[in-house]
């Protein structure tokens, strides 16, 4: 079988978390193809806050062509995604600051996205309109998505 290996940090006291969420979230998004060695997923998506990057590197290993983001201001974070690239054998996936609720030069580089990913970005209350800004901008930009 596949398996995945995700890098774990600690943000002060705090260690970054694998919810169960993110992991059906992940098993139920790419059951449909790729997953068993069957055919791939082709969409290119953004994952908006990988922390842990489990959706992400998910849909990479079912041939999705993705870019991490994490808060650009947190590079541990960046850094954390970029680890689990390269226990994954991942370097393909990209690794890209992006904070919500900000437009940064960066977000202009992405190429067209078919799939916005994001898993357990909804845990603060006060990140709740910059999540939604950010994912409106990629809908505004991407109106297939």
């Amino acid at each position: 079988g596949r398996q995945i290996f995700l890098a774990t940090l600690r943000l002060g006291s705090v260690p970054s978390v694998l919810s169960t969420c993110g992991m059906q979230f992940s098993l139920r998004t790419f059951s449909f193809g790729g997953g068993d060695g069957g055919e791939s997923v082709e969409v290119t998506t953004p994952e908006l806050g990988a922390g842990t990057s489990l959706p992400g590197i998910l849909a990479a290993k079912c041939g999705a062509s993705v870019t991490l983001t994490d808060n650009c201001h947190l590079p541990c974070c960046l850094e954390n995604c970029r680890r689990s690239c390269e226990v994954n054998d991942m370097s393909e996936v990209k690794v890209l600051g992006v904070t919500w609720g900000q437009v940064s030069p960066a977000m202009l580089t992405l190429p067209p996205v078919d799939v916005i990913l994001g898993s357990d970005c909804f845990y603060d209350p006060k990140d709740f309109g910059d999540v939604l800004a950010t994912v409106y901008y990629f809908m505004q930009q991407n109106p297939g998505a």
